[in-house]
């Protein structure tokens, strides 16, 4: 069983992007460094906090260095359903006057 947090599951890590892995790496070192901070100042509660968020990284650091020589698949990315523009009310009316304008020269 592996010490860590519960949302960084190797088999999870598998799933993120590339940039996501590198802003979670960002986030866990941040983590790290804030708890280095604490334990030198005699604030820190929870000792093992250090280890588990050191293995984070290092489970980050290894799945990028794995999709980097090709081990391990990166996923493909999701593409969000594009959204329908909406139009103001004087877009709106623009576009019918052009369109009715272009019917006009269209008839003459």
């Amino acid at each position: 069983m592996a010490v860590g947090t519960k949302e960084l599951a190797p088999n999870e890590l598998d799933t993120f992007e590339d940039e996501r892995l590198v802003e979670e790496l960002k986030k866990a070192k941040e983590e790290l460094f804030n708890l280095r901070f604490q334990a030198a100042t005699g604030q820190l509660e929870s000792h093992g906090r250090v280890r588990a968020v050191k293995r984070d990284i290092a489970r980050i650091y290894t799945v990028i260095r794995e999709r980097e020589l090709g081990i391990r698949a990166t996923p493909a990315p999701v593409e969000a359903p594009a959204k329908a523009e909406k139009k103001t009310k004087k877009a709106k009316a623009a576009a019918s006057t052009d369109a009715a304008a272009e019917a006009e020269t269209k008839e003459a």
